[in-house]
């Protein structure tokens, strides 16, 4: 009688376990109802000019952004100098376009591109380096 009692409180055990391990693992990706748990991240691609070009003080930048609702929610900074930019709704992404500041020269810098979202695990970033020359 006793193992017959260990081996039931053994099983509940292990059910238990699994019940809980897959409660943990399916969590964050928002299965059965969608909602507000569920996002896709934000793509942001073709930076023009390219990675590691040398460009001059206050030339044009653009690259796309996918999977963002919003225009509003991008924000570009540019060595921590928030800036300007234009967006233009193509199908499927945004054509987003603007200057470097133009009072940097002779420096490297940081175009920095975030993509705020109601859901914080649901934000974007991305970006590149480009060397401003005189």
């Amino acid at each position: 009688m006793k193992t017959s009692k260990l081996l039931a409180i053994f099983f509940m055990a292990s059910c238990l376990s699994a019940s809980v391990n897959a409660s943990e693992h399916h969590g964050g990706h928002g299965g059965g109802g969608g909602g507000e748990r569920s996002c896709v991240k934000p793509q942001l691609t073709k930076f023009n000019p390219v990675h590691l070009a040398s460009v001059a003080p206050g030339s044009a930048f653009s690259f796309w952004a996918f999977n963002v609702s919003k225009p509003e929610q991008i924000q570009v900074t540019v060595k921590a100098i928030p800036v300007e930019v234009t967006t233009e709704a193509k199908e499927g992404f945004f054509l987003v376009k603007g200057n470097l500041p133009a009072d940097l020269i002779s420096t490297a810098a940081r175009i920095n591109i975030k993509v705020k979202s109601k859901i914080s695990k649901c934000n974007g970033e991305n970006g590149w380096l480009v060397k401003i020359t005189e």
